[in-house]
């Protein structure tokens, strides 16, 4: 298991399963999931587990953790750990993506003046 961190803040863990990713991909998905935080920064950790059970289509995992919110969870499998990697971050990347105009929408409705009724 290694462990790096973007910044101060993130920290990011990259595991394998039912085998060994050679240093130079733990690296490029570290690398890869890293950019993760600039979709919503209050990103804390990021965890990528890669489930090598299954040569021929390995499954990832990404959890990311954030401030003040439930953790995201996306998983995919392809023809190659790097393949399925990138699929999944997509998908949290759609997450994130979503959760902060969430946040964004509910911020600036809260903050508008109410308007007077015209009677």
């Amino acid at each position: 298991m290694n462990q790096f961190k973007t910044g101060d803040r993130v920290e990011i863990t990259v595991t394998a399963r039912h085998g060994q990713l050679s240093d130079e991909i733990q690296q490029t998905m570290k690398a890869r999931v890293s950019k993760l935080p600039r979709f919503f920064d209050r990103t804390t950790a990021i965890r990528v587990l890669a489930d090598l059970k299954h040569s021929e289509s390995p499954k990832v995992e990404i959890i990311v953790s954030a401030e003040e919110a439930n953790d995201f969870f996306a998983s995919d499998t392809g023809s190659n750990v790097m393949v399925a990697l990138d699929s999944t971050i997509a998908k949290i990347e759609h997450q994130l993506k979503k959760h902060k105009e969430k946040l964004i929408s509910h911020r600036s409705r809260d903050h508008k003046i109410p308007e007077e009724s015209a009677e």
